[in-house]
């Protein structure tokens, strides 16, 4: 029987091996693998924002929005819903390897509803720019 999320070490193991799967998918790889150069403090970094979010631990400090903007800018726009889609299927599919129960549950809406709110801002972003 597989375990909840519990902690932060909980949070790493599964944004390493989430990020493992990114990482090596030939299609949505290279929006990563091309502007992150530091790997393990980007997984830190997504560790403290997850922590943050899953349990009210202020760690995470930076803007995801204005971060996702700028690679959607330096990628010209070429982002989808597409490849959100991906990333999402990745985060349910490293969830249900790794775990279950309620924490579980809630970081797969709440990872569904970032995606759709950070790809929406993508979208009105665009308008602005051009």
């Amino acid at each position: 029987m597989k375990k909840d999320i519990e902690n932060r070490a909980d949070i790493s193991v599964l944004i390493h091996q989430f990020y493992d799967k990114i990482r090596a998918d030939e299609e949505i790889s290279p929006y990563f693998n091309q502007l992150i150069t530091d790997w393990d403090s980007h997984l830190e970094k997504l560790t403290d924002f997850w922590e943050t979010n899953l349990f009210g631990i202020r760690k995470y400090k930076g803007n995801p929005i204005d971060v996702h903007n700028k690679v959607d800018e330096h990628f010209q726009g070429q982002i989808s819903a597409n490849e959100f889609g991906i990333w999402l299927n990745h985060w349910f599919q490293t969830l249900d390897e790794l775990f279950e129960g309620e924490n579980v549950t809630l970081l797969k809406e709440r990872a569904r509803r970032m995606g759709s709110f950070f790809h929406i801002n993508m979208f009105k972003n665009r308008s602005i720019i051009t």
